[in-house]
């Protein structure tokens, strides 16, 4: 089985923290092949960098699709991209903050998402709402840690994104803390000991989830809004490798 993880910014650092988290839960015989976007923003802090990724990120799942590949993981909690994704791709797409939040609703009743930056929050809940999972939902907390920040270990992101996760589980009455960044990947393990609750990685429900669909032989639904994109002229400038011929 071969799942394609592609990180929608282009900081290769990040996209190899990801690779990482998910090459550690794949199953035997499972390859990940590891992309970032093919052109956009270095991080994405809201929905301005969220709508530049997309063209950059489909380039690089049309690559991974004319390469094979069994599934797709989006590694942005925003889950950027996802339904244009869905759209082009025949095989599953998983975005790891609609991965992480239902593997949330399994452990606990209530949970937590603890992201980056306050710009997300408003995203965040919407993408909870039309998932269906706003109610299980306590609050979308931010820590205030830029995303760069995660890539660099001087910084005090861990120790902010904890002090985050001790107020959620007293203020919000939280079970469970889903991690709202696929930068934070690395963090989970150890924040679960601290805390004693469990704190859910994106990137791994994403792969864990991807690799039952596939073993199941289920791919997207192509009637009605994720249908493969009709083809038709294309106006202004060509981006090149962002869309299908088909």
């Amino acid at each position: 089985m071969r799942i394609h993880l592609v990180n929608p910014n282009t900081t290769r650092s990040m996209t190899e923290k990801a690779a990482d988290a998910a090459r550690a839960v794949a199953a035997p015989g499972t390859e990940i092949r590891a992309d970032e976007s093919a052109f956009g923003p270095v991080s994405i802090e809201g929905p301005w960098d969220g709508a530049m990724a997309v063209p950059g990120l489909l380039a690089r799942i049309e690559e991974a699709i004319a390469a094979g590949v069994d599934a797709h993981v989006i590694a942005c909690f925003d889950d950027t991209g996802l339904d244009a994704a869905r759209a082009l791709s025949p095989k599953p797409v998983i975005g790891i903050g609609e991965a992480a939040a239902h593997m949330a609703t399994l452990v606990a009743e209530r949970f937590t998402v603890v992201t980056t930056l306050s710009r997300s929050i408003a995203t965040l809940e919407a993408n909870l709402v039309r998932y269906g999972l706003a109610a299980r939902c306590a609050k979308v907390r931010a820590a205030e840690v830029p995303v760069l920040d995660l890539e660099d270990p001087a910084s005090d992101a861990c120790g902010r994104i904890s002090e985050e996760i001790a107020r959620a589980l007293v203020e919000d009455r939280a079970e469970a803390i889903v991690l709202g960044c696929a930068g934070m990947t690395d963090l989970a393990r150890r924040l679960s000991q601290i805390h004693g609750v469990p704190v859910i990685d994106g990137v791994a429900s994403a792969v864990t989830l991807a690799e039952g669909l596939v073993r199941m032989g289920i791919s997207t639904s192509k009637v009605g809004g994720w249908a493969t994109p009709r083809p038709k002229p294309w106006g202004g400038p060509p981006l090149p490798q962002a869309r299908r011929a088909d």
